[in-house]
């Protein structure tokens, strides 16, 4: 029989955890809102870059117009269990004018670069200000790992 028991983590397991998932996942939830029609939500693929959540999509996407009027986002990985939520500003780069280090590392992650792409995109670099992460009921207090861009231990 398997044992489904939740064992608490302390803040530092937590950021040791959240931050093996930044770099192993793939996808993020992105939430953006519009001053007139309100929250949008949509799954893009990212990298992070050791401080920073980079994601790309379409110039003329509902998300990038969103950044583009409110540059404030939420970040959410994947699994509900097991939950990551990231708070930013996104920091906007033409594909164009993107620099080309994080570019590449797009690149290299995923085989496919927006810069060769017919149509414009839009990279968005979120570093984050706000990380709670928790697993289940006994995590939920002490889920604030990062505050004002700071660490918590």
């Amino acid at each position: 029989m398997q044992n489904t028991e939740i064992v608490r983590r302390q803040a530092t397991e937590r950021r040791r955890d959240t931050l093996e998932r930044l770099v192993t996942e793939r996808d993020v939830w992105v939430s953006t809102a519009h001053p007139d029609y309100g929250p949008h939500q949509v799954p893009l693929w990212f990298l992070w870059d050791g401080r920073a959540v980079w994601m790309c999509t379409s110039a003329t996407s509902v998300t990038a117009r969103n950044v583009r009027r409110e540059p404030r986002v939420r970040l959410g990985l994947p699994d509900t269990f097991d939950v990551v939520l990231l708070q930013g500003e996104a920091e906007c780069f033409p594909d164009q004018g993107v620099p080309n280090d994080a570019a590449e590392a797009f690149a290299d992650k995923f085989g496919w670069d927006p810069r060769t792409e017919e149509g414009s995109f839009l990279y968005m670099r979120v570093v984050p200000k706000t990380v709670r992460a928790w697993r289940g009921t006994p995590e939920l207090r002490g889920r604030v790992i990062m505050r004002d861009g700071t660490w918590l231990d």
